[in-house]
């Protein structure tokens, strides 16, 4: 029972991570997402915005595996196409965000004299809803899908930089900091080496749930007919455009739908098996 319980408590992350089927489930699914996306030209023998009237509003059959949309366009086509921008936006903006709040909160948590001013800077921020904040950038902007990203990314960006500045005041009271400072070692360094570090748990767990925050925000804007291209596939314009077709063409809706929702579950469900895995003290319960 001992060595049971001591082969539990020093399971490495990634074997604690494994262990969970459920989380396991949710990598696998999204690796099928992310091997659909790249390699979409070579899944499908449409192109996601090739017109065909003859063939507008078919069912789901062999032939079109989802059916086909108000434009005769295949709906399989445009939903792996569609799979690119989601992932897309959704890795742009946990990187650009992590960066952002990174930055800012260290800042806040190592310099206490800079902590108030960013403190408040990102309650002003947090105070608005994500929607209202990202249509007001957009606006200010441009409509693009870069312009989006870079929204969306500051947008975010007050979630990680809170997570960063909390684990900042923690790690510049222990003892290793205090004793690298009495060293002479630079500002820099203690704030690569003995911070940021180790603080990156927190980091990447947060970033995990700000992809699928942003996919689904982005699904949402596109819905609204902000920030993307009309002409450009994605889950949100897919869903915009079939809804006023749902009484006789449900699976305009449906299929787009399915796809974010499956996806977003995922990266939830991934990003909880992380915080577990990456998190000594849960990581010595399982």
């Amino acid at each position: 029972m001992s060595a049971v319980t001591a082969s539990a408590t020093h399971a490495g992350p990634l074997r604690v991570l494994l262990q969970n089927r459920v989380v396991t489930l949710s990598i696998v699914v999204l690796g099928i997402f992310a091997i659909a996306a790249i390699f979409a030209p070579y899944l499908t023998p449409y192109q996601p915005n090739g017109l065909s009237m003859r063939e507008r509003l078919l069912p789901p059959s062999s032939e079109h595996w989802a059916g086909t949309d108000e434009l005769g366009r295949d709906i399989f086509t445009r939903l792996i196409y569609a799979g690119r921008v989601s992932l897309a936006v959704g890795l742009g903006v946990a990187a650009l965000a992590s960066v952002f709040g990174v930055v800012l909160g260290i800042l806040a948590g190592f310099f206490s004299r800079l902590d108030p001013a960013i403190s408040r800077l990102l309650d002003a921020m947090m105070a608005f809803p994500d929607v209202l904040l990202a249509i007001a950038l957009l606006a200010a902007f441009g409509g693009s899908l870069l312009n989006l990203i870079i929204a969306l990314a500051i947008v975010f960006t007050p979630r990680i930089a809170r997570v960063v500045r909390a684990s900042s005041l923690v790690v510049r009271e222990l003892t290793y900091v205090e004793a690298a400072r009495a060293l002479g070692v630079s500002t820099p360094r203690i704030l690569f080496h003995h911070v940021f570090r180790n603080i990156t748990s927190p980091i990447i767990v947060q970033a995990t749930f700000i992809f699928a925050a942003a996919m689904l925000s982005e699904a949402g804007l596109s819905f609204l007919g902000i920030g993307i291209d009309p002409s450009m596939p994605t889950w949100g314009v897919m869903i915009s455009a079939g809804r006023q077709y749902i009484d006789t063409a449900g699976w305009l809706i449906l299929f787009p739908g399915l796809a974010i929702t499956i996806c977003v579950v995922a990266l939830q469900l991934t990003g909880d098996g992380l915080r577990d895995a990456l998190d000594p003290r849960i990581r010595k319960s399982i």
